[in-house]
Formats: C-alpha cells, structure tokens, sequence
C-alpha cells in the first residue's frame, strides 16, 4: 500500500492541473519528486490517463521512474515504466540498496537510485537524445535516422499510437558547424548575395538565435569557403571535360566596369559521349587593359592552359566587331596545335545576338525623331492614371480591335522599344483622336511619322523573329542561323530596290550589316548544315543560288571544297582521338563476332592476304565515309528532328564523319545568355564585385554557374578551410 504521503502527492486535481506550461513553475520539492523533463514532453491527454490510473489504483506508484519506497517484494504492483529512455536503458543492482541505469548501446552506466534518492532520467534522455551516446551517432550515420524515434506499442503500422514526445518527425540531423559554413557559401554563390552579409547584424542576430553553438564566420573566412566550393565543383566539373570525346568550342563575352577594367567571361561548348550538348562557363578573366588587340587572345590562352584545353580546341565566337589585329592573334591558336582545322577560317566567329543588336540599334537610330514622339505619346498616357482611363474610354468608344497594352520601352533593350512600337502603331488611330478628347496631349505623330513607324516595325520584325529564337530554344544551332540569316538576307534584297529613300537608306544599313556577318560566318553555318541529314549540300546550293545567282557555284565549291579538307584531316588522325572514344563503340577493329552458340566465327588470324586484295580490288571504286554520306537521300524534315540523336545511332555506319559532325554540331552562334540577347549596351560588372580580388570575382560566378547545371559533389565532402 501506498503511504499517505505518496498518496498526497500523486492526488487527481494535482496531476490535472500539471500542464506542461506550469510545470515549468514547479516548486523544488516537486522537482525532486517529478523528472521534469519527462513531465514537460508527456501530452495532457497521457497525463489525464496516468492521474486517472493513480485515482483508481491507490496501490501504483505515482512516478514511474522514481519508485520511493517500493519493496522489492512487491514489482507486479509497479505500473510498467513508459518513458522512452528504458528501450535504450537496462537497470542493473549494484548492490544492496543501490542501482544504475546501463545504456544497452555503449553500456556505459549511470546513478538511478540510492536507497530512498532516485536520480530520476533527465540525464539518460540527454544521453541518447543529445547525441551524447557514441554507439548511436554510428548508428545514426549508417540509417540517417532519429535514435530518439520511440517504436510502435502495440496497434497496426497504419493506425500508430499518439506521439508521447514535442520532437519534430524529421530524423534529428547532428550539429556540423563545417557544414554549416559550406551551405552559407553555396548561399552566397547561387543567390549573389555579398559576402559582407555574414558580419551584417541582422543576419549574425538570425544565425544566433537559430544556432547558439555556431560560431559566425568572418567576411575574410567565408571568401575562403566560397573559393574552397568553387574549388571543389571545378575538380569534378575538370573530370567531366577531360572524359569528353570530341572537342570544345569557346564564347567570350566582355564585361566593362567602372573601373576601367575589363571581364571576359568564357563559356565552353561541347558534347559528350551520349551526344548531349552542354555549356559550361569556364573562366572570369580579369584584363586591365579591355581595348588591347591582346585581351583576347590572352583570355583564351589562360582558359586553354587552366583546363589543358591546348589539343581541343575547335572554334571561338566572340561577341563585338575586331581589329584585323585581334584577329590575327586569336587564329594562331589553334592551328599550332590542330593545323587540320581549315587554318583557322572554323575558329573565329561573330555572335549572332551581338550582331541583330547592332542592326536593330542601327534601325532605331534612323528613325529617332519618329521614335521619340512615339515614346512622348506613350509616356504621356502612362504615366497618369486619368490620362489611361480617357485612352482606354476613347479606345473602346473606337471600337479599336487591338488587344495590346502599351508600355514604356526600356532603352538598354531593343525589343522593348520594337514592342511599344507595335501597340502604339495598331493604336495610331486612337492617339490621332486622343488631342480632340484632350487639350492637354500635344504629342501626336503625323501621318508620316505613322508611316514610318510601320516601315520600322516591318524590318524590326525581320531582326526580332531571329533574336527571339536564341530565347526561346535551349541550344539554337548553327543550322537554325543558317535559315534566319538566309531569311534576312533574301528579304533585303527584294526590297533594296524600293523608291522610298527611306527605306532604301534603313535596308543598305541592315545588309552592310548581315553581309559583314555573313561572310566571317557562312562557312561555319553551311558546314552545320551539311551535317544535318535532313539538309546536306542541297540545301547550301539552293540558298546560294538564291543569295548570289550567277556566282553561287564559285561559294557553292567553297563550302564542299572545306567539308572534303576537313574530312580529309580527320581521316589522318590517329583513332581513337581520346580515350573515351573506345567506349563510344566505334573502335570496332578489335570485336570478336560469335556464333549463337558462343564459338568464334572469324578473327584477323590468317585474313591479312584477304585485306590486301581487298584494299587493291576496290579501293578505286569505294567511297568516302563523307561521299556515301553526302549520296544517300534526304531525310523527311520533321520539326522536332534531333541531329545529334540521329548522328548517335549512325555513329557505326559514320565512325569517322561522326565524330567530324560532334564538332561541328557544339560550334555556338552566341556567347550571351538568353537574358542578355536583346541588350544595346555592354554588361558591366557591379561596383561590389569589381572590388573583390578578381580569384574571387571568378569563383563566385562560375560556381553559381556550375550549381545552376547541377555539378555532381559528394555530400560528405569536407570543406577545404582557406583564409585571406
């Protein structure tokens, strides 16, 4: 029988009123008699149910872990202990009078009670819970899972019992200040934040009280970690590039900053042995003098020596117009190294975005004055609430059918001021009426200026239906540029003989332009699409007639005259290129062929006469890889066609002209991304970044770059500790 004081002490109305909140009040004599923690994680209704038990049973031990007073000679009356720690926890008698708790995981053995003093087990849950038990932290990293997790008492897995404990669900994931420090990197990287953000108050107050045990890093520190991660996605992102079987292709791009100093972001291009085609950018270089006819040239040279790309490269596209200087120091580079390379009329390139948007800032600029009062009238509607509500009450009055919204241009991007131009030209009727419903409007175009505005959108829109493509298409190829330049080309032609001198001026402009481009690019171009099996050479004669009429055969020979040298030289070289291309199927000399019963058919033993007579028999009459190639019908041209799919499954058939197509196929039309495709101006690096070190400025954008294209990293990789 329970004593009268242990009846007082676990009375109904007591245990009711022992919320978890004023047990937190709890006076020292009932935290001596209570294990508080275990009481502060119980849920009410559990502690309803033990007051209720204690009620009905005067016989129970009100506390099931302290056990005051109980004869050894009575357990079946002790209610069955529930606290958690006792699936982990044996009691063991030391001796009369005395027993510790012993963890069943690294046995190590705790005070639980001395005669009438019980220790209580706040201590044995902060032993497994806290990650304190060494057994469990192994445990832990082998199942990734919580060894506080309580297992199911009784009941089917789909109807578990109510959760005892206030703990999250998730499995319990152990304090790692390291990693703590490597996620505040990548933090930094992917989201451009500044690396001062981490000696900001605010966000040194957040971490704090997020994490007490972790100790904030300083700006010199996480530079260090941010190097250290772009470190570590370079190292895997170097293994993948020294796998790829074919060659890579190069872009750059040069970024100005107020500084005066200049960045030429470089981006490789290339695909791999399953025929994907990939971009990576590679470096961020640094050049103090932007306008050198060198700065360049030794960008690419400090890529091709960071990335032992010497023996791979293949093409450069460059993004602005180059002196014959600068040209002439970018084309040794590769012909030193691959002179088979149609020295060096595939290595250098004009970007095509760059290109349309200096055409379509040239075409603006001819129509200034027009696009001015354009831009007035617009302006004038929208930027005054009443002035919208009479365009629209006017618009609806007009019953105009347009259903395009206007809206200021931004004038670093051309397209937005071709958009403006197209609303307000199928709204020019409403605005020619706006000054009779509104004295205050003053800026209404003439008809002329109408006119014009038309002609404008008219040739924009042969620039703009291009550009957008390099938007709207993950990888734009060479092949798609070849029918866009064509396109342009043909239509300035039928109109350059137009009476309207305003026309003939914008259209004389436009052709310079394209011409310029074309001539620098149109073998690039037409070799791509020799490379397609939907087009070949048909297409490039039929473009050329088109293009030069009477001296198309003479371009027409150009091109086949380059696609035969080029086959020619990649005969010549040694097979396999790399040591990928052994895996890639195509080193077929060496393939046992067996019978359905496994024996061996035929080896090269004894067959050397046979090749001999094979090779004095038919070599007059066999032809190329290149010419069967070239002969063979044309496929159906399907929209959705994928030329390097198709190149993959005939890779067999082509051995040698496949891999001439892989590198002809990865040669880029643009070096800017697709949100920089519509820009008139220059990138400039921010004021922040041009005062980091330019090591650092390279790796918080090429990491960014890497993450972005999901660089393979191994999770439990230790983060390299470098200080600045």
């Amino acid at each position: 029988m329970a004593t009268p004081v242990e009846e007082t002490m676990a009375t109904p109305i007591e245990d009711k009123m022992a919320t978890p909140v004023e047990e937190e009040m709890a006076t020292p004599i009932q935290d001596k008699m209570a294990t508080p923690d275990e009481d502060k994680m119980e849920t009410p209704d559990e502690e309803k149910t033990l007051a209720l038990t204690q009620y009905e049973d005067k016989t129970a031990t009100p506390y099931e872990n302290n056990e005051v007073a109980i004869p050894e000679a009575q357990p079946n009356k002790r209610r069955k202990k529930k606290s958690i720690v006792w699936e982990h926890f044996t009691i063991e008698t030391v001796s009369a009078g005395c027993r510790r708790a012993c963890c069943n995981q690294c046995k190590q053995s705790f005070a639980y009670s001395t005669g009438a003093k019980v220790a209580g087990t706040s201590h044995l849950k902060r032993h497994i819970a806290k990650g304190t038990c060494p057994a469990l932290l192994r445990n832990q990293n082998n199942s990734q899972s919580s060894p506080y997790t309580p297992s199911p008492r009784g009941g089917s897995s789909s109807n578990p019992p109510k959760r005892r404990y206030r703990t999250p669900s998730t499995p319990q994931i152990m304090f790692d200040p390291d990693r703590c420090r490597h996620e505040i990197a990548r933090m930094i990287i992917m989201h451009d934040y500044p690396l001062h953000m981490v000696e900001h108050p605010g966000f040194v107050a957040f971490v704090q009280n997020l994490q007490p045990r972790f100790n904030m890093v300083s700006f010199n520190t996480v530079q260090g970690d941010c190097v250290a991660t772009y470190l570590m996605e370079k190292q895997s992102l170097t293994k993948f590039i020294e796998g790829i079987p074919g060659r890579v292709c190069l872009t750059l791009d040069m970024w100005t900053s107020s500084q005066s100093v200049g960045y030429v972001f470089i981006t490789g291009h290339f695909i791999d042995a399953d025929w994907k085609l990939h971009r990576r950018l590679l470096n961020v270089v640094m050049e103090p003098y932007p306008d050198s006819d060198t700065v360049l040239s030794h960008a690419v040279a400090v890529c091709l020596h960071d990335w032992s790309l010497e023996s791979k490269l293949f093409s450069i596209t460059y993004d602005r117009p180059l002196s014959e200087a600068a040209l002439a120091n970018l084309r040794p580079l590769i012909p030193i190294k691959n002179p088979h390379i149609l020295n060096g009329q595939l290595l250098v390139g004009n970007c095509i975005a760059r290109t349309l948007s200096s055409i379509a800032t040239e075409v603006l600029a001819a129509g200034g004055d027009t696009v001015k009062k354009i831009r007035d009238s617009v302006k004038y509607v929208k930027t005054s609430e009443s002035h919208e509500e009479k365009f629209l009450e006017l618009k609806n009055h007009l019953q105009v059918p347009s259903e395009r919204t206007l809206s200021l241009d931004d004038q670093t991007q051309w397209n937005t001021t071709y958009e403006m131009l197209v609303a307000a030209s199928e709204l020019k009727e409403v605005f020619s009426c706006l000054d009779t419903s509104d004295s205050d409007y003053k800026h209404s175009p003439s008809i002329e200026d109408w006119k014009q505005v038309d002609t404008l959108c008219t040739y924009l829109k042969l620039i703009f239906d291009a550009a957008n493509i390099l938007t709207t298409t993950s990888n734009p190829t060479a092949v798609t540029f070849f029918h866009e330049v064509w396109r342009i080309q043909t239509e300035l032609v039928r109109t350059i003989t137009s009476e309207d001198p305003f026309i003939c001026s914008l259209t004389k402009v436009m052709q310079e332009r394209i011409e310029k481009y074309w001539k620098n690019c149109s073998l690039a171009l037409a070799t791509a699409v020799v490379m397609d099996p939907r087009f070949k050479m048909k297409l490039v004669e039929f473009s050329f007639n088109k293009i030069y009429g009477e001296e198309a055969p003479t371009f027409i020979k150009i091109v086949d005259d380059g696609i035969h040298e080029l086959f020619h030289e990649y005969l010549t070289l040694p097979l396999p290129l790399t040591p990928t291309y052994a895996d890639d199927g195509t080193g077929g000399a060496n393939v046992k062929t067996e019978d359905s019963q496994g024996g061996t058919l035929l080896t090269d033993n004894g067959l050397t006469d046979f090749d001999m007579y094979i090779m004095e028999t038919t070599s007059q009459q066999m032809k190329s890889e290149l010419d069967q190639y070239l002969d063979e019908s044309l496929l159906p041209r399907v929209h959705e066609f994928d030329v390097l799919g198709w190149w993959k499954l005939n890779k067999m058939k082509y051995p040698t002209l496949s891999k001439m197509a892989r590198d002809i196929l990865s040669i880029p039309v643009s070096t800017v991304p697709s949100d920089s495709v519509f820009d008139t101006i220059a990138k400039e690096m921010d004021q922040y970044r041009s005062s980091l070190r330019p090591e650092t400025v390279e790796a918080l954008i090429c990491a960014k770059d890497w993450m972005q294209h999901g660089s393979a990293e191994a999770p439990n990789n230790a983060l390299v500790r470098m200080e600045y």
